[in-house]
């Protein structure tokens, strides 16, 4: 029979609040932005006045802790399911200013029609009517008194009976009397279970990550700076994303931009062009993956509680010095000289718009990668050259797709091992063999997505060759990919719906090729056999109706530099089917041609 790993105990909201205000239970999100709107604020109240539940909350003890002096300590409630719940209540009732998701600070009211008995988000017009008590928080005030208000609110509301309202307000304020259930979850469980306890009883909310459990950890570390490594973290993927937020940082948290993390971004205040944004789970994973050598981020929760991973018991100089060494990865990641190498080298490999760029992961670990070569000594033109060539390959194998910490723990353990320079070389060999190239990359070209990581590193192949646009003279790939740019059907679209068929046979990466948008408007819907019969024609007698080339040699130059058989000026423009397969082989042999040259 399985123990029972959790206990449930039904505690009034009023105690909550409490535990909450003297630290009792730490609200880690508290200090990230309040992402409830206003009306489900007013909702929630709603719910309380009426006697509804407002279903659990659910803690997690912090691990007990050996202290350096051999004595233990309990550690702090977590609470990891309720925090916006939790919050809102200590908005509306206690009058607590929030964040919010453009990290403002802002004050959440709530307004009560005694009369009708309703809730609504405070506004002006509610300001103005004396029917409405404005805010929530006035009367929930240690020092409201009830009589009071209850006598002003009947003076400017001619023909209120006052026992009436009293009833009403009194009944209002004990709603810190409701109970809620709040689940505590053994301290031995591990991050696993934890987490799957969360997805089972929060099935309809947001699932929490390991990267959500991480950052937990890190705000309710107070000892080892974890509040401002949080603050850190939130700030600079919010600055990446919205420079212009550097300002409001730098006025409106004084304590924060005196700190050694706020001058290490400020370098992106000024970037507007970069092609990737990290979120905090990418931060979180490349810091730690190229700091700790691991990859699975439940590792890291449990180093930063202090688990000794050898003895099973928790201590407290390892909880300090993993701290230490995540603050050492998170400067680092931030550092803008590594960003700008990095992304100087993926752009060196055609990945030149954000468009590019398949899955986060891909550039996470070419991120690690970079930093652990950098780390281990190895010259800046190797690094380079392996980081382009592991960024591709994890593109066209689709290595980190899906859930990637499996394959990060085991690529950054083989590095560990055996170094940068060669492990990666061992891998590629493996993975891109030729029969891939000749055999496995022209079948998996059989798709029709056009967001597909083949025809995404395609189109930087075309960059980095140096390609011109499909039938254009001057204009390249890579200015089309920069200003407007068609995804041109070969053979068109419309042309091919007239002949029975279905989107996901005309809408063929084998179809597509990029193309000027005056030139995808000018072939229109023609048949592939008459607009190439026409090209040819434009070769022999100089008139230009599709482009800029008026030279066959220069055409047939244009069409190979794009995949295109050159049996197209003949019967193959007929045969749609049999064009896709040799396409496809043409654009393989083009991605292998590209792959050695990075």
């Amino acid at each position: 029979m399985t123990t029972q790993r959790y206990t449930v105990t039904p505690h009034p909201i009023d105690t909550l609040l409490t535990w909450v205000k003297s630290g009792e239970i730490a609200i880690p999100e508290i200090q990230r932005p309040f992402v409830w709107d206003a009306t489900k604020v007013r909702n929630l109240l709603d719910s309380l006045y009426h006697g509804y539940p407002i279903g659990y909350l659910i803690v997690w003890r912090n691990p007990t802790v050996k202290l350096k002096d051999g004595t233990l300590s309990a550690g702090k409630r977590i609470l990891i399911d309720g925090q916006q719940r939790v919050t809102a209540l200590m908005a509306a009732l206690l009058g607590r200013e929030v964040l919010t998701k453009d990290y403002e600070t802002v004050r959440i009211r709530i307004a009560f029609n005694p009369k009708e008995e309703v809730f609504q988000v405070a506004n002006p017009a509610i300001d103005k009517d004396v029917a409405w008590l404005p805010d929530l928080a006035d009367l929930f005030s240690p020092t409201a008194k009830l009589l009071q208000i209850t006598k002003s609110y009947c003076v400017a509301n001619s023909g209120v009976d006052e026992d009436d309202l009293f009833g009403t307000l009194e009944r209002l304020r004990k709603i810190i009397n409701n109970h809620v259930g709040v689940i505590e979850l053994d301290e031995v469980l591990d991050i696993e279970t934890v987490t799957e306890i969360f997805i089972r009883v929060n099935s309809a909310g947001a699932e929490l990550s390991q990267a959500d459990f991480a950052m937990s950890k890190i705000a309710a570390n107070e000892t080892y700076g974890g509040n401002m490594l949080r603050k850190a973290i939130d700030y600079f993927c919010h600055l990446a994303v919205a420079p212009e937020f550097y300002g409001r940082i730098e006025k409106g948290d004084a304590e924060f931009a005196r700190s050694e993390f706020f001058s290490k971004m400020a370098w992106l205040k000024d970037v507007n062009d970069d092609i990737y944004d990290p979120s905090y789970t990418d931060m979180l994973r490349v810091a730690f993956t190229s700091e700790f050598g691991r990859g699975k981020l439940q590792d890291l929760v449990a180093l930063l509680s202090g688990r000794n991973f050898e003895t099973k018991q928790y201590e407290e100089a390892i909880a300090k010095e993993s701290f230490e060494r995540l603050k050492n990865g998170i400067i680092t990641f931030m550092n803008k000289t590594h960003h700008d190498r990095l992304f100087m080298i993926l752009r060196s490999a055609g990945f030149v718009t954000r468009g590019l760029i398949g899955g986060k992961n891909t550039v996470n670990f070419a991120y690690i990668l970079y930093l652990r070569a950098k780390a281990e000594g190895v010259p800046s033109d190797d690094i380079e050259h392996l980081v382009r060539q592991w960024f591709v390959m994890t593109m066209l194998t689709g290595r980190y797709s899906g859930t990637p910490e499996s394959e990060f723990d085991q690529d950054i353990r083989q590095i560990e091992a055996h170094g940068v320079a060669k492990y990666v070389p061992s891998v590629i060999a493996a993975e891109l063999s030729e029969s891939f190239w000749t055999s496995l990359l022209p079948q998996q070209l059989e798709t029709s997505s056009i967001v597909s990581p083949y025809f995404l590193v395609y189109q930087a192949a075309q960059v980095k060759l140096k390609d011109k646009g499909f039938l254009s003279r001057d204009i390249t790939v890579h200015d089309l990919l920069l200003n407007r740019s068609d995804v041109h059907h070969l053979f068109p679209r419309k042309y091919l719906k007239e002949q029975g068929l279905q989107r996901g046979q005309y809408n063929q990466i084998a179809n597509y090729a990029l193309a000027q948008s005056e030139i995808n408007i000018a072939i229109g819907a023609k048949a592939p056999k008459v607009y190439f019969a026409e090209l040819k024609v434009q070769c022999q007698k100089g008139k230009k109706r599709y482009g800029g080339i008026v030279n066959m040699d220069e055409l047939k130059e244009n069409l190979s530099a794009h995949a295109i058989p050159q049996e197209i000026f003949d019967g193959l423009a007929d045969n749609y089917d049999m064009f896709l397969q040799e396409r496809r082989k043409l654009m393989a042999a083009k991605l292998k041609t590209y792959f050695d040259k990075l």
